[in-house]
């Protein structure tokens, strides 16, 4: 299988680790600047390449600055999907959008399964849900893949942020009115390549198994990386002012990609994997 793999941030890295070896694939990957997905132009490049499937791991990720910048967001989360769409229309090609959890508005007590009804409040999140939209509307063959809260070792994500906080203030105060579910990268891609070899689109929710506040998750990270000594206060969402407020409960279940016999470890075990390999000199 010829697959096209487009972006290098953590999911997109993990993707081709994983794709590294199958070596039943044949991978091309897609990298800024030298492919600009946000140009009309990448649908003739992708139906001139053809690939078999082609992998959207590229995303404008930046909660906060999509609401002051909603135009370069879009960019990147809507349009790109729908010109690459447009070119796996021309060629036949599959196609793998990835998406988030914060396409649903995250009721307090209520957990989203995939076919749930959206509801995006932010501008990242309208962004992604206009992706989703867009791909809907041009490919059949079509796997949309939400994940939440994703973090893989080397990356910027939530777990770095907070040992480097933990390091540099030696005490935390972490929102713990906030819910979702911790998703490692390299699970989440091995998840990605087995979904693409049983070609049963639809779509998924590919996020590890269990959920937890940002505390929680904090304290794990802290635990596992040899910071459990540091003091971790609980506070509500309302104490920590930021540009946008995420969704407070986007808890997605993975009943679909379950029901093919793809699930992923408990968060708890991965965020242990994360910090074995992210602090491996220090712990």
């Amino acid at each position: 299988m010829h697959v096209l793999l487009v972006g290098d941030g953590q999911l997109g890295t993990a993707l081709r680790q994983v794709l590294a070896t199958a070596p039943q694939h044949r991978v091309t990957i897609w990298r800024q600047p030298t492919f600009d997905i946000t140009l009309p132009g990448a649908a003739d490049d992708v139906a001139a390449l053809a690939p078999d499937v082609v992998i959207n791991a590229a995303a404008w990720t930046n909660v906060d600055s999509a609401e002051s910048n909603p135009d370069a967001a879009y960019a990147v989360n809507a349009l790109g999907p729908k010109y690459l769409a447009e070119g796996c229309a021309r060629c036949g090609a599959a196609l793998v959008q990835v998406s988030t959890n914060e396409v649903f508005p995250g009721h307090p007590g209520v957990f989203y399964r995939e076919y749930d009804r959206t509801m995006a409040g932010s501008a990242y999140a309208r962004s992604k849900l206009a992706g989703e939209m867009a791909v809907m509307q041009m490919v059949q063959r079509l796997y949309i893949v939400r994940v939440a809260w994703l973090f893989a070792p080397g990356g910027v994500n939530f777990p770095a942020k907070i040992s480097q906080a933990a390091d540099r203030l030696g005490a935390l105060r972490v929102v713990d009115d906030e819910f979702g579910n911790p998703t490692y990268a390299p699970d989440a891609a091995a998840a990605i390549v087995q979904l693409i070899e049983s070609e049963r689109y639809g779509i998924y929710h590919l996020v590890n198994d269990g959920w937890c506040s940002r505390y929680q998750f904090a304290r794990q990270v802290l635990t596992h990386s040899g910071r459990g000594h540091v003091e971790v206060t609980p506070i509500s969402h309302t104490e920590w002012q930021r540009a946008t407020q995420p969704p407070l409960h986007a808890v997605l279940v993975n009943q679909a990609a379950a029901a093919l016999g793809i699930r992923l470890r408990p968060w708890q075990e991965a965020v242990a994997e994360y910090c074995r390999q992210e602090f491996a000199a220090t712990v």
